[in-house]
């Protein structure tokens, strides 16, 4: 008996609908995909009867996947910072090129000067570039603003690309990024300022969806971290964290104490706190793109990870001075080359592990009947050419709520 009515029909399809614990990348003995409203209403074999659609879409042999997911972004900001890349060149390290007045506080000086619709039209182009390649869903964080005005300024433009285009955005209140310069020497003075004015403030006016800090040497203690986890606890906001990236200042145990969404970077972390992150169902954001970049040596211990069950997930970390790109296939190729992680693991961290990256699993992630329609159609053979081809874009089509 055929399924009941639907409004787009996919027929003549693989899918790889990334679920766990079955077939490599989920892959299942169907051929066909239905989709109502906003929904995945019906998946099964075409030679046990299709449902009715006014929309039958032929893919002839295309693979679907759940649309892409780039959970650690920081889209929003204007200028560049090409010179800081030639100094890195040169042989000036992360810390000094912050020491001399760049790394975040250059981008923070150049988006304090742009207005908010300038903010969003420099952005709309790399968020274009991420649609173009097959994400659907993109967390954006604030950040290069560290007063209150400008961290709304950047929030409200994160909030405003989501409404121009088809795409879910997630904005996160990223305000302990770096210590802002009329706030220098006094960083206990300006996490007062993130904690007691700026967010309350920006959860009254809904801009927040999670909180993030960068738990670092030339950022902030896990001590002043804690105090901001705290104040978030108190709202309900969940927490993410910057760790672990140049030192271990234990700020993924921080994380894990208050079961934050994730913990991101973590080339220096430990197994104890890997196994804090396990017990707490954090997932490890791996960020290649960083990695590569800034040229580190301390890889993110992938094999404690696995051993403990902690879910990886892979973003581009799109940012001006450590990460600027806009490529989710390249990060999933730097992953297995650079980190070892497997093609499977890589498509799984831009999709079911990045939607628990984001508290999303519920909705995206899989190709699961009931969840949002959200999918990426790709013209390729088999998964794993979406890690195989280095930067490749074989994007055949991209939907995003059944549209």
């Amino acid at each position: 008996m055929a399924a009941a009515a639907c409004d787009r029909l996919f027929i003549n399809a693989h899918l790889a609908t990334m679920t766990p614990g079955g077939e490599p990348y989920g892959a299942i003995d169907t051929d066909a995909l239905a989709v109502t409203g906003d929904r995945i209403s019906w998946l099964g074999l075409a030679e046990d009867g299709l449902p009715d659609a006014p929309e039958v879409i032929d893919l002839e042999g295309r693979w679907i996947t759940p649309g892409l997911i780039d959970c650690h972004t920081h889209l929003v900001y204007a200028g560049n910072r090409a010179q800081e890349f030639e100094m890195g060149l040169n042989g000036a390290t992360y810390e000094e090129i912050a020491a001399k007045g760049g790394g975040i506080l250059s981008t923070v000086m150049a988006t304090r000067e742009a207005s908010e619709s300038d903010l969003a039209a420099e952005s709309q182009t790399r968020l274009q570039n991420l649609i173009s390649a097959g994400v659907t869903t993109v967390e954006i964080k604030s950040g290069y603003g560290l007063d209150l005005e400008n961290e709304v300024k950047m929030l409200e433009a994160a909030k405003h690309l989501g409404e121009i285009n088809p795409v879910r955005v997630l904005k996160t209140f990223l305000g302990a990024h770096a210590l802002p310069p009329e706030f220098a020497g006094d960083s206990d003075g300006y996490m007062a300022k993130v904690i007691h004015e700026m967010l309350p403030t920006i959860h009254a006016l809904g801009l927040v969806d999670a909180i993030d800090a960068f738990c670092e040497k030339i950022a902030f203690s896990e001590d002043q971290v804690r105090q901001l986890f705290k104040a978030a606890d108190r709202m309900n906001i969940p927490v993410k964290i910057h760790a672990e990236q140049l030192s271990n200042q234990r700020g993924a145990e921080l994380a894990a104490h208050f079961r934050a969404l994730s913990a991101d970077h973590l080339e220096y972390i430990d197994e104890k706190a890997v196994k804090e992150m396990a017990r707490a169902g954090t997932v490890a954001v791996i960020l290649p793109g960083a990695f590569y970049y800034l040229r580190e040596t301390q890889k993110p211990p992938i094999k404690l990870f696995r051993e403990h069950g902690v879910p990886m997930a892979l973003a581009t970390d799109c940012n001006p001075g450590s990460s600027p790109t806009t490529n989710p296939q390249l990060m999933m190729n730097m992953a297995a080359v650079l980190f070892r992680l497997t093609p499977e693991e890589a498509l799984a961290g831009f999709t079911r592990n990045a939607a628990k990256a984001l508290g999303l699993s519920s909705e995206i992630g899989t190709l699961e009947v009931g969840k949002q329609a959200d999918l990426a159609i790709w013209d390729i053979e088999h998964p794993s050419e979406l890690t195989q081809a280095i930067g490749s874009n074989p994007l055949y089509s991209r939907i995003f709520g059944g549209q």
